[in-house]
């Protein structure tokens, strides 16, 4: 074999490890990823490469989470539900389905339907990623309800997994002010204005909490 074949046949020899080494890494670089654009916040995007991916392969769950909390986060929550259903009809035991139907029925008003939803949640995974979250739910759905004590149980649960949110503590001190238990009312409106000394509604709450306390 001569020099030049001798080169040509080296130069294939590149091209075609080249050819099957990279296109992989190339694909998958260039494939669009529905997580990653719901973590960028690009939830339009989201849905509509899940929506792509559903119409290639209805089975798959990844893209039916994934389109349930793009969608929720955009407000559409009765497109969310329609397919949070249809994840369920997939695997009726994925906990990352059945949180976001229990918050689609949440901001949908739907207080039974949530709390069912929520309550799977905990039976299934009463330590999983979301619990925080789901107490959190629970006890605005119990106040909604005027069931002031169970909110205060819900939302205790809550700020033990997550300690440092001030919000969240500021429900919790309201559900407590309103259930009539004013001393621990004010202590929880302290906990939330110690880490967020600008909140008004905890404020206001301190306020109306100690000022009832005063008038007994």
């Amino acid at each position: 074999m001569n020099g030049t074949n001798r080169v040509i046949c080296a130069g294939a020899i590149v091209g075609i490890v080249f050819f099957l080494l990279v296109p992989a890494r190339v694909f998958s670089q260039t494939r669009p990823d529905a997580l990653q654009e719901y973590r960028n916040g690009n939830y339009a995007s989201a849905v509509s490469i899940c929506k792509a991916e559903i119409a290639t392969n209805s089975h798959n769950i990844e893209s039916h989470v994934v389109i349930c909390w793009s969608l929720i986060r955009l407000g559409r929550y009765e497109e969310a539900r329609t397919y949070a259903l249809s994840g369920l009809n997939i695997n009726q035991y994925d906990i990352r389905i059945i949180e976001s139907l229990g918050e689609v029925y949440y901001y949908q008003g739907k207080n039974q339907e949530s709390l069912k939803r929520f309550q799977d949640y905990i039976n299934l995974a009463p330590e999983g990623g979301r619990i925080d979250v789901v107490y959190y739910f629970i006890g605005e759905i119990y106040i909604r309800l005027g069931r002031f004590r169970h909110a205060d149980i819900a939302l205790t649960t809550a700020v033990h997994y997550v300690p440092g949110n001030a919000a969240w503590w500021t429900r919790l001190a309201y559900a407590r002010e309103n259930a009539g238990d004013l001393t621990d009312a004010v202590q929880a409106y302290e906990q939330a204005l110690s880490l967020d000394s600008q909140l008004s509604d905890a404020r206001r709450g301190l306020d109306r909490a100690r000022q009832s306390l005063g008038s007994r």
